[in-house]
């Protein structure tokens, strides 16, 4: 892995709840453009992670390096900038309700730049139309589909062309057609802009089908339990709880946990 291709690194990350360790020794890398996914079961520390990667909470130790910059030591104007680089699209799309699509959108760019009204909605509509809802600028988020709100927190993430986008359990709650189409969305964007996905998942089928490179996190380890491409894990590892994650399986009680650092392909 080139690393002038290193847009995130992460180091010796520890998190903690009180005096309750969560996550311990986490380390990685994700590559520019890379569909990132971040996997494991319920109660793993997917959501703390993805807490701390996009600044929510500050760890105990570690650092976390966004293109370049350490979001764990900034402070102040040096920590804004950093956030403006990144976006987010949480579990519920977190759409303001009593605000149109298009005015969702439309509040990044409202916040943070000094463009005319004129060229704020010009932008605004350019991202919907990335995520096929140009003609839905003007309908209220309980108007739309579940699959639509996501569609449309995605192009809110986007309204600042961050290099990073994070996105949480983007296809919980969708049914399978709706989740496909979002997947694809997903590739595309990636593909045809560059963008970088750090996506939090346990839905196999979005898993397999968008993501470059996982990481597997274990509650039992308090980190990475394994790494690398989703479908040669899935296909060839034998580690205890790779073969839980993928074959939908429960730990026989008292069962040892194993850890399995595996090479992530480039």
């Amino acid at each position: 892995m080139d690393s002038d291709d290193i847009i995130i690194r992460v180091r010796d990350l520890a998190c903690a709840y009180g005096s309750e360790v969560v996550l311990k020794d986490v380390s990685f890398e994700v590559c520019r453009g890379e569909v990132f996914v971040v996997i494991g079961r319920s109660g793993c520390g997917k959501s703390t992670l993805l807490k701390h990667m996009i600044g929510l909470l500050q760890p105990v130790g570690g650092s976390i390096m966004l293109d370049g910059r350490d979001i764990v030591a900034a402070k102040g104007k040096e920590r804004l900038d950093i956030l403006k680089g990144i976006g987010v699209m949480y579990q519920g799309g977190a759409l303001f309700g009593s605000m149109s699509i298009l005015r969702n959108v439309a509040l990044p760019l409202e916040e943070y730049t000094a463009l005319p009204q004129e060229a704020v909605d010009a932008i605004a509509r350019v991202k919907l139309s990335l995520v096929g809802l140009e003609r839905f600028g003007h309908y209220m988020p309980t108007e739309l589909s579940g699959g639509m709100v996501k569609r449309a927190a995605i192009a809110r993430a986007m309204a600042l062309d961050p290099p990073i986008l994070f996105l949480d359990e983007p296809s919980a709650g969708l049914d399978p057609v709706t989740s496909a189409g979002l997947d694809s969305l997903v590739r595309s964007l990636a593909e045809t802009l560059g963008i970088t996905f750090v996506i939090v998942s346990h839905e196999l089928p979005s898993i397999l089908s968008i993501a470059d490179r996982v990481i597997l996190m274990d509650d039992g380890v308090k980190g990475i339990a394994a790494a690398g491409d989703p479908r040669d894990l899935n296909a060839a590892s034998v580690e205890p709880e790779v073969r839980r994650f993928f074959d939908r399986t429960v730990a026989p009680r008292g069962a040892h946990r194993t850890v399995c650092q595996q090479e992530a392909r480039p």
